[in-house]
C-alpha cells in the first residue's frame, strides 16, 4: 500500500530505502507488530482504510437487539409519550445515535474489523456514472471504528449500573438543544430531573466518589462525535438495505 500523505510528519520516508526492503521482505508473512512497517503507517492513511466486520452475522443480530430495545426505552417512557408528535420525531432523529451507543456499552457488544480492499480506479468510474451523489453513503473506516471503541471503553471502565444507564439514557433523551422542539422548556424540565435522579444515584451507589457524576457526563458528551451514517454502514446497512434508518425507527416508534 503506497501512503497518500508522505508530507505529514507522523508518515515520513525511511532514510534508508534498501535497509527498510530488505527487513520488509525479511518480516514478509510475520505480524508487522514492532519493524518499521507498521510505525511508518500509522498515519492518516491508515485511520482512512475502509474497514468491515469479523463476525457480521454476530454482530448483526446484537446490535439489532440493541436497536430494538433503545426504540422500546423511549417508547415506554410516560413522559416521552407526552410530547407532541413532532418532538418525539426530532428526539429520535436526534438522540437514537447516543442511545445506541449507550446500549452498545450496557449490552457489552463488542466486535473486530477487518480490512476491505479498496476498488480499482475503473469500478470508482464506472460506479460515479451509476449513482449520483445522493446514493452515496459515509463508508466505516479505521478512524471511525477507533472513536466509536474509545467510547464504548470508557463506559466500560465506569462500570455502571442499571439504574446509572437508565437515568443517563433520560438526560440523553431529553435534549432540550435539539432544534425547533414545540416544548423545548418542558424538554429542558425532563432532563433536569433525569439528571437529578442520575445525581442521587451515584451518591448512593459510590458514596465518596465526588468526580463520578461529572466523568459519566463527560463521557457521555463524546458519544456526539459519532455519526448516524457511519453506525448505519457498519452495522445495518447489509440488514436494511436502502432503506432509510429513521424511517424504520419511526415505524417502530409510532
Amino acid at each position: 500500500m503506497n501512503c497518500r500523505c508522505h508530507s505529514s510528519a507522523s508518515c515520513e520516508r525511511p532514510s534508508n530505502p534498501i535497509l527498510f526492503n530488505i527487513l520488509s521482505q525479511m518480516d514478509h508473512g510475520r505480524p508487522h507488530e514492532n519493524n518499521y512497517y507498521s510505525i511508518a503507517h500509522r498515519c492518516n492513511c491508515e485511520m482512512r482504510r475502509r474497514v468491515g466486520l469479523k463476525r457480521p452475522s454476530e454482530v448483526y443480530k446484537e446490535a439489532s437487539v440493541v436497536l430494538v430495545k433503545t426504540v422500546h426505552f423511549m417508547k415506554n417512557l410516560p413522559a416521552f409519550n407526552q410530547l407532541p408528535r413532532k418532538d418525539q420525531y426530532l428526539l429520535l432523529k436526534n438522540c437514537w445515535v447516543p442511545l445506541f451507543i449507550l446500549g452498545l456499552a450496557q449490552e457489552h457488544v463488542d466486535f473486530d474489523v477487518m480490512d476491505i480492499p479498496a476498488d480499482s480506479m475503473l469500478k470508482k468510474i464506472l460506479l460515479n456514472r451509476q449513482q449520483s451523489p445522493e446514493t452515496e453513503r459515509e463508508q466505516p473506516t479505521m478512524a471511525g471504528v477507533s472513536k466509536l471503541k474509545s467510547c464504548l471503553k470508557k463506559f466500560w471502565n465506569l462500570d455502571l449500573s442499571p439504574k446509572e444507564y437508565a437515568y443517563l439514557k433520560g438526560t440523553t433523551i431529553f435534549n432540550p438543544d435539539v432544534p425547533d422542539l414545540k416544548s423545548g422548556l418542558f424538554v429542558e424540565g425532563l432532563q433536569q430531573e433525569a439528571q437529578h435522579a442520575l445525581s442521587e444515584v451515584v451518591q448512593v451507589l459510590h458514596t465518596g466518589d465526588r468526580e463520578r457524576f461529572a466523568q459519566i457526563l463527560l463521557t457521555a458528551s463524546t458519544l456526539q462525535s459519532i455519526t448516524s451514517s457511519f453506525l448505519t454502514e457498519l452495522f445495518f446497512r447489509p440488514v436494511i438495505g436502502p432503506a432509510d434508518m429513521l424511517e424504520l425507527m419511526v415505524d417502530m416508534l409510532f
